[in-house]
Order: structure tokens, then C-alpha cells, then sequence
């Protein structure tokens, strides 16, 4: 045997750290490949929850979500009125497909109102709709309208802009409820309103129109608000 050679144990060794070495540059380098090939991973991960995302409260109801809640209120009595709940909150699905899937289709929206017993089970939905509302947001809304209905929940579609007299929700809504849920809504308290004299009616209409220059920014997340951002081309670098 040469003296410059090695005993086989010696060798051997050798070539393990060696293949070792090789495995362990090539994970580095593959992890380094993957860095590069998706930027977007590696700046979320450097992102701060509340520094980056300063977050602000805003109402939970839009104008004509608010009016709804109250009429329904008002037409109703006894029904308890629930808004803007996530889809995923009251609706259950198989999971033999991607859950993820699902939320990222529907799982996200919210629907308006929610009409339920004094159980909390959902009776019906109030789905309040714009009166100019994009080809988006209507497949968004006739996607949700038809989860729900499959899942046995009836959907009432209002016009923001047309929007039924209590009466008119008693009526429909009220004697739907009664004949397919069994639920009968409270009678209507008939005593007589007291009035609001003219005076205070004057210091709320003043208080009103000194909010009105922050309405823009305190109304509500829309329910696709997040599903059109993603539509939207993402910037390549962040500012």
C-alpha cells in the first residue's frame, strides 16, 4: 500500500462527508433558487401585522344595510337580526376537497342580515344590493345566493335604492318565515309613538351633518373588498 493512501475505513469516511458536503450545497442553493423565484413570500415574511397594515375601525353596516337592519326590526319583532357574518361562520361543508378553496370562493362573504330564531338558527338572508353594482359584484352575490339556497336558507334580495316598506317585509317575509319555519313573528306593538319634539329633531339632524364629512372613510369593508384587490395587479416592489 502507497503511504499517500488512506485505509479503507479512512475512505470511506471520506466519500460520506463528502457526498454529505454535495447534498448539503445543493438544499442551499435549491432554498436560495425558491427565494428568488417567489419575492412576494419572502417580503410577507418581513412583514409587520400592525405596522404595515395600520389598522382603523370602521362601521360594521353600509347607509342602506343600516335602514334594513331597522325595518326588519320594526316589521319583525321577536326575529333577531344579525349583520355582515362570514359565510364560514354558519355554513358547514365537506372537507374531502381544499377547505382553503372553498373560503377563498365564498368562505370570505358576508351575508347582510341574518334572520334567525331565538336558537340563532338562520331563517333567511337579506342580501342588500347595489343599485349600480359591477358584472363582478354580481356574479360575487349570485355565487353566495346560490350556497345559500343550496344549504336550505332563503334569500331576500333588496335594492339599496328600492327598499320595501315594513309592511311589505311583514308581509312577505313574516308570512314565509310562519309557513316554511314555523316561526311566527311577534304582533306589532300598537301603542302610539311618543313624538320627538322639534327641537331635538334639529340638534340630531345638526349632529348628523357634521358627521357627513367622515362617512367616506368610516363606512364598511365590502364583503368582495379583498376578492377585487386580488383582481388587481400587485405591485412588484413594496413602498
Amino acid at each position: 500500500m502507497c503511504p499517500w493512501m488512506g485505509t479503507q475505513p479512512d475512505m470511506d469516511l471520506q466519500a460520506t462527508a463528502l457526498t454529505a458536503a454535495v447534498l448539503l450545497i445543493a438544499t442551499l442553493v435549491l432554498m436560495r433558487l425558491r427565494q428568488r423565484g417567489n419575492p412576494q413570500r419572502v417580503q410577507r415574511d418581513n412583514l409587520d401585522t400592525v405596522a404595515d397594515w395600520p389598522p382603523q375601525s370602521v362601521r360594521i353596516m353600509s347607509i342602506a344595510e343600516r335602514q334594513s337592519y331597522d325595518l326588519v326590526r320594526k316589521a319583525l319583532p321577536g326575529i333577531m337580526v344579525l349583520a355582515q357574518v362570514p359565510l364560514s361562520r354558519f355554513i358547514r361543508v365537506p372537507t374531502r376537497h381544499s377547505y382553503q378553496e372553498w373560503m377563498s370562493r365564498v368562505g370570505t362573504l358576508s351575508a347582510d342580515l341574518l334572520l334567525c330564531d331565538s336558537g340563532s338558527r338562520v331563517l333567511a338572508v337579506v342580501d342588500v344590493r347595489s343599485a349600480s353594482e359591477t358584472d363582478r359584484a354580481r356574479r360575487r352575490h349570485d355565487r353566495m345566493a346560490r350556497v345559500l339556497k343550496a344549504a336550505g336558507v332563503r334569500v331576500y334580495t333588496w335594492r339599496e335604492n328600492e327598499l320595501p316598506t315594513a309592511s311589505q317585509v311583514r308581509a312577505l317575509v313574516g308570512a314565509e318565515l310562519e309557513r316554511h319555519s314555523g316561526i311566527k313573528p311577534q304582533p306589532l306593538n300598537s301603542r302610539p309613538v311618543p313624538l320627538i319634539p322639534v327641537a331635538e329633531m334639529e340638534e340630531i339632524l345638526a349632529v348628523g351633518d357634521q358627521s357627513q364629512a367622515y362617512d367616506a372613510a368610516l363606512e364598511p369593508v365590502p364583503s368582495g373588498f379583498f376578492e377585487d384587490m386580488a383582481a388587481a395587479p400587485v405591485a412588484s416592489a413594496r413602498r
